[in-house]
Order: C-alpha cells, then structure tokens, then sequence
C-alpha cells in the first residue's frame, strides 16, 4: 500500500457525505501536538440524514457494520472540513465505538469493525489499525452507532 490515504479513498470509489455540524458545545477536532483527536461521530449518509435504528431491533448485524463504516466515512469528512489533508495522518491511535442496541446484543466489536477495517483500507493494516473499545449504550437520536478516535499525525 504505497499510495496515500486520499488516493485509496478514489480508487476504493469512497462517497463522504457532508461533515455535521456540531451538535453541542464541543469542536469537531482539536489537535494537540502531532496528535489529531475527533469527536464522536454518527453515521451521516450523503444526503445529510443520520442512519437511526438500535442494533438488536430495528437493524441487524451487517446493517449496524455498515453503519459503523458510515461513521468512518462521516469522520473522514468531519477531517476533512475542519482539518484539512487526510494525507496528514501517520496512524491510527485509538478509537473508541458506541453502539446503540439491545440489551441482550453481545456482539458490539463485529458493529464496529465496519469502521476499523475502512481504516485499514484507506491506512493500511498496520497504520489503520489502533487500540479500541467497542461497547453498548444508549445513543443521541437513536443513531446505531457512534465513534470517537485519535490519530498520529506525519
């Protein structure tokens, strides 16, 4: 994998919908020394419209996993506008994933590799991939998924 992230971003045919705008009082990114850290992120679709539904009811496994990598690409955006070249980030550090389901849902890592392996596409398998927790709880909006995460930058 010797091209850029931007570059595996066009040849993987990547669409990123529009960054959100925030919906609190907290900024979308904040970068502290050659760290890049990102607020949590939901799943934004193209048309501006947040993917809803609770993982164990509404949507199924796959569904929440595409959720998830929706996340990724809704945070590649959020990058994107308020930071600037994706081609600026060295790694992945850590990234922590919030998943809205049922109480009796057990399987909240697999909901978010949706999300860790577009990292590893864009990345690669060793700069893609960070330390992570994935776990259960209620979410703003009923959205499936949520995810935070730190970046390394060059």
């Amino acid at each position: 994998m010797n091209d850029s992230p931007s570059k595996r971003i066009e040849t993987l045919g990547l669409v990123l919908p529009p960054a959100p705008p925030p919906a609190g009082l907290y900024r979308p990114i904040l970068v502290i020394d050659n760290f890049l850290y990102v607020s949590g992120q939901g799943p934004m679709q193209t048309d501006g419209t947040l993917i809803t539904g609770r993982v164990g009811d509404d949507l199924n496994l796959g569904q929440g996993k595409l959720a998830a990598e929706q996340v990724g690409l809704t945070m590649l955006s959020t990058i994107q506008t308020h930071f600037g070249d994706v081609d600026r980030i060295k790694r992945v550090v850590k990234v922590l994933g919030m998943v809205n389901s049922t109480p009796d849902f057990g399987q909240h890592p697999l909901v978010i590799n949706g999300f860790s392996e577009l990292m590893a596409d864009i990345f690669g398998n060793e700069m893609g991939v960070g330390v992570r927790s994935a776990v259960g709880m209620m979410l703003p909006g009923n959205i499936p998924v949520e995810i935070e995460a730190m970046f390394q930058l060059h």
